[in-house]
């Protein structure tokens, strides 16, 4: 199954349209959004395969933390995770 999940992260700087293009070119292998242009969060929606939510942010979260490494982005404190599976959409 399909989920669309979001991770949202505190950070100590005001992030720059350079920084957030980054992230955004390293999360799009997974259909991946980038979000957090001037201010001091920063995050992504990433799309990936998997039977159970829990499933569902694991694989997200590694391959957010992937992306912000490639990024060049400062790990911090998660805010905020949140998954949606296909079928919950689509009856949304």
């Amino acid at each position: 199954m399909r989920w669309s999940v979001g991770i949202e992260v505190e950070g100590d700087q005001v992030l720059t349209r350079e920084q957030v293009v980054d992230l955004a070119d390293a999360v799009a292998a997974t259909d991946g959004i980038a979000t957090g242009i001037g201010t001091n969060r920063y995050g992504a929606q990433l799309i990936v395969e998997a039977e159970s939510r829990e499933d569902a942010i694991e694989k997200a979260t590694g391959e957010f933390w992937r992306a912000v490494g490639k990024a060049g982005l400062r790990p911090g404190p998660v805010v905020r995770t949140e998954a949606v599976s296909e079928d919950e959409e689509a009856f949304g």
